[in-house]
């Protein structure tokens, strides 16, 4: 298999990936949790005295996999798999997340996009790393305030993203390592 292949095949690993993280994510914030309130996201700790809804590792994951499968397969790839995952996400949001659910995804992920385009060339864990920030701060942000009406878990939710987006970053540098001996830009 020559190099670009082996490369768009990783690419499509990771858009794979990407796109399992939202089902995964919807799945936990409904059934996983150390909290299950009858009316409400089930929750996990993520710090201490700091409660997210469970779907924020997946969310916070999806970010840098958005990412890798720009870098892999271009930015056609890259927003398809936007659109892709916003629909996706409303599809298997409850009905009474629908809204909240496609809105966060869609504006977070474009975000992340818009911050990671640019900064790629300055250095990957860097680019993954400020774009991921940027999108989970609006994804907590608008998911909030849209399904709730309410930034109560707020903490929670960015220190749950940015727990998940650190725990790939030696991933991440060993990748763009990886890269650079091979001679991949």
């Amino acid at each position: 298999m020559t190099l670009a292949r082996r490369l768009r095949a990783e690419g499509f690993v990771f858009l794979a990936a990407y796109i399992a993280c939202i089902p995964i994510a919807n799945w936990l914030i409904q059934h996983i949790g150390t909290v299950c309130p009858p009316d409400g996201p089930c929750l996990i700790p993520v710090a201490p005295g700091l409660m997210a809804p469970s779907g924020v590792l997946m969310a916070g994951l999806a970010l840098v996999l958005r990412d890798l499968v720009q870098r892999r397969l271009g930015v056609t790839y890259g927003l398809a798999a936007i659109g892709a995952g916003t629909v996706l996400s409303a599809a298997l949001a409850p009905a009474s997340l629908v809204v909240a659910s496609a809105v966060a995804f869609l504006l977070s992920e474009l975000a992340d996009f818009a911050v990671y385009t640019p900064l790629q060339k300055r250095g990957l864990v860097l680019a993954v790393a400020a774009s991921s920030l940027v999108g989970l701060v609006a994804d907590s942000l608008l998911f909030l305030w849209l399904a709730f009406g309410s930034l109560d878990f707020l903490s929670g939710q960015i220190v749950g993203k940015v727990v998940m987006v650190l725990l790939t970053l030696p991933a991440i540098r060993w990748l763009r390592n990886r890269d650079e001996r091979l001679g991949v830009t």
